[in-house]
């Protein structure tokens, strides 16, 4: 899983330049030199959560632990999530304002100008249209109700706590929470984690690249570690063995590209059966890689429900009632990105108010919003929509360029409910049935119970066909006035039939039940799926590693135990620098002296990237400066930046005669590394770890210093099995070791307490920057209910 793609960068833009004054590090001189906020302020904007939280469904009692995680109990699931909703609140307001406000549309009410292209987007898109959607489709189940009962805690800690401090530092307040906010965090979610518009990048790269489209983005990656490999064991399911050009504007790209992913999302997780164990029984590992912010985009919490036999511990996002991923007392789970492609693009002719479709001209069906801007004009957007899905339109270059989209999380979904019943899932068989209802996001899901594994792909997939009925790929843009393509029983902000014979059939999905081992790192779930799955996966560097060390390990005969799982999760060698450094070594002759005791480093050198090694760092410098030298000229004049450069997997294994090396890549090699050594002779950087940091903003940071974390030197890169990367400030979001027999571990890169005055404000990230955990333990602690705060009695 990969959440939070467009919002950190939104934040930076949008709030890093919020309220003015002076910002100093120690806490008390930030307190009297802020402005507006006051010491006081400071002091009054955390809320205090009763050892009892009272409710209409009876009362539950809330424990906080050592790490500021709160056990919450109950005799009902209503009150216990009514307590869920105050205790989020209580730590995380501010961050669940904000997702709501983002996916809304109305961040400029809040912040001003500087909101108003993300507010257009997302009103356009209509989000708050397929939240509504999901609504009705959840209305009468036990999710809405315990929904309903999370919006009735929050709201209950709005009317009796004070206000976080970003609050006043923004400058306005919050307003209630209702049952579609938790329903628009999901959608944020989603989009995060599929929301894509590579299809209009493909169609612009294959009109421009001609013959080296193919070889540069359309051949599947050649590492020979898909998810499921041949020889996996266990039942496999889901592998098979057997137009008009549109005119796409690359600027027009440009500006929807800045609401989708970044190109560098991933995440890994892993189990190992019990015949290969210590204990006997299965062990999963998992860490989702996610952008790293203050505080982090995941909320631990416990749940424990005497009546309904429930006792779930893990990590949700805040807004979220039901824990996602974690474990109960039956199983453990996690999830990572399928990289499925589950967005369409649809040129139209168009006419006025009327686009054709059908052999006949249709009204958009439109509707006039206005985005209210703080301190400044409000604006009128046009949010217009076809039988497809939302129609975003932009001036460009003096002209309108638009594109229709579909999304198979604009319409109604029912995720939230498939989350929930993974708390009370009790084996593989309930696991498997929750599963069924994740409609959104797709995901490889991975499950451990006491005796077996599942592995399978969720989400759905929609199947596209031309006009002979046969199933084709969606790596293009259609042509929405002839219905090119169309998913049958798709209905955008709607009610949608599943089983129109639109979307890939669950059963036909990549899965493995009770497999030896599994591992996944967002490659290719199989060679030959049954169905098109996805256009771009990630480019294999982790996948290949991961199994590299459980292959080794099982051969070896070795029992694989929890110290091992940790080991792999702390992994740092770079399949890149594996691949590379005898090339580099090979080109030495090519170089000036200046090269000789870097490339001494890296003779010795084991290719890990950890933060003493001179060798990495030299490696990192280098890598970057290969890629602008084999890319950069090549695509500035096609009009291209980074953004639209192949994968490194292609760069990596890029014949050493190809073109965009000029035909020599030694010396294109030689070139990079001296520009690399002469930028580490003219700094001050010995060693990986004083580059490699990490940046973990607050969104007020820039005002407020005190508020990011503080930077420690950490191991990793984005290709790294530990992963730490984009200058440290994006990685494994969350780590968890759960074995079967015994204790488990995790660790955020942060706090659990999004006030700074809390202890648990950054606690943990020390002790994640340096791979190591804390007890995810299933006991109550004997006293709690009181969180102490910096410089109040410790």
């Amino acid at each position: 899983m990969n959440y939070d793609v467009t919002r950190r960068a939104l934040l930076g833009a949008v709030l890093g330049a919020g309220a003015g004054g002076a910002a100093l590090s120690p806490a008390g001189d930030l307190l009297d030199s802020f402005a507006p906020a006051s010491g006081r302020t400071w002091r009054d904007t955390r809320g205090d959560v009763p050892e009892t939280v009272a409710s209409p469904h009876g009362d539950a009692t809330v424990t906080y632990d050592d790490h500021g995680v709160p056990h919450v109990e109950a005799d009902t699931e209503p009150a216990a999530y009514h307590a869920v909703g105050f205790v989020q609140a209580a730590d995380r307001l501010f961050e669940m304002d904000l997702v709501r406000r983002l996916m809304d549309g109305r961040l400029a009410a809040a912040v001003g100008e500087r909101a108003l292209d993300s507010d257009r987007f997302h009103a356009k898109m209509d989000f708050r249209g397929a939240a509504e959607a999901s609504k009705a489709a959840l209305e009468g189940s036990r999710a809405a109700t315990l929904t309903e009962a999370f919006t009735d805690g929050v709201n209950a800690y709005l009317a009796s706590g004070p206000d976080p401090l970003e609050f006043s530092l923004a400058g306005y307040g919050a307003r209630e929470w209702e049952p579609v906010d938790s329903l628009l965090v999901g959608t944020q979610i989603s989009w995060g984690l599929t929301g894509s518009f590579r299809a209009l990048r493909r169609e612009v790269l294959r009109e421009t690249l001609g013959d080296d489209y193919r070889r540069l983005y359309g051949a599947p990656f050649d590492h020979g570690a898909p998810i499921v490999r041949e020889g996996t064991g266990g039942t496999v399911s889901g592998v098979d063995d057997s137009r008009r050009r549109p005119d796409v504007d690359p600027a027009f790209v440009d500006w929807l590209s800045t609401h989708e992913p970044p190109p560098r999302w991933g995440s890994n997780h892993w189990a190992v059966g019990g015949e290969h164990t210590e204990s006997g029984s299965p062990v999963l590992a998992y860490d989702p890689h996610l952008t790293l912010m203050a505080p982090p985009v995941w909320y631990e919490q416990r749940i424990v429900v005497a009546d309904a036999g429930v006792d779930i511990r893990g990590a949700t996002f805040p807004g979220i009632p039901f824990v996602i991923v974690g474990e109960n007392d039956h199983g453990a789970w996690g999830f990572t990105n399928v990289g499925a492609d589950v967005v369409d693009h649809y040129t139209y002719e168009t006419e006025d108010d009327e686009y054709r479709y059908g052999g006949e001209w249709r009204e958009f069906d439109s509707e006039t919003r206005t985005i209210e801007v703080a301190d400044g004009e409000d604006r009128d957007v046009e949010v217009r929509k076809t039988v497809h899905g939302a129609f975003l339109d932009r001036t460009v270059d003096g002209g309108t360029r638009a594109v229709g989209v579909a999304w198979t999380g604009m319409t109604g979904t029912r995720e939230l409910e498939a989350i929930y019943e993974l708390s009370r899932t009790r084996g593989v068989d309930d696991y498997r049935g929750a599963l069924r209802g994740m409609d959104v996001p797709t995901q490889n899901a991975l499950y451990v119970d006491d005796d077996e594994i599942l592995y399978q792909t969720v989400g759905r997939i929609p199947l596209r066909r031309n006009g002979d009925g046969e199933v084709i790929r969606g790596d293009r843009v259609f042509d929405g006035s002839a219905g090119e393509a169309e998913w049958a029983g798709f209905e955008p902000f709607g009610q949608t039939d599943w089983d129109a014979g639109g979307f890939v059939p669950f059963e036909d999905k990549p899965a493995v039940r009770d497999p030896d081992y599994i591992g996944t790192a967002n490659q290719r779930p199989v060679d030959d799926p049954t169905y098109p799955i996805g256009q771009e996966y990630a480019s294999g560097f982790r996948g290949t590693r991961i199994y590299e060390r459980l292959d080794d390990r099982i051969e070896s005969d070795e029992p694989v135990d929890r110290a091992f799982m940790r080991s792999l999760q702390n992994d740092t060698l770079d399949v890149r620098a594996r691949e590379l450094v005898p090339a580099i070594l090979d080109a030495g002759d090519r170089m000036d002296g200046a090269a000789d005791p870097w490339l001494g480093a890296l003779a010795d050198w084991d290719y890990r990237m950890d933060r003493d090694s001179r060798a990495a760092l030299v490696f990192d410098r280098f890598y970057e400066r290969f890629r602008e030298a084999t890319w950069g000229d090549d695509f500035e004049a096609l009009g291209f930046d980074d953004g639209w450069w192949p994968q490194e997997w292609t760069l990596v294994t890029l014949p050493a005669d190809d073109p965009f090396f000029d035909g020599d890549r030694a010396d294109t090699i030689a070139e990079a590394f001296e520009a690399a050594v002469e930028e580490l002779e003219a700094g001050d950087a010995a060693v990986y770890g004083d580059d490699h940091r990490t940046t973990i903003e607050h969104p007020f940071g820039d005002q407020v210093p005190a508020l990011n974390y503080p930077g420690y030197p950490t191991d990793g890169t984005a290709f790294t099995v530990f992963n730490v990367h984009d200058g440290a400030g994006a990685g494994s979001s969350w780590r968890q070791i759960s074995p079967m027999d015994g204790p488990s571990l995790s660790v955020i890169p942060g706090g659990q307490s999004g006030s700074y005055f809390s202890e648990h404000y950054d606690d943990q990230l020390r002790t994640w920057a340096d791979g190591e955990y804390k007890p995810m333990a299933f006991e109550t602690p004997a006293e709690g209910g009181t969180i102490a705060f910096r410089g109040e009695d410790g």
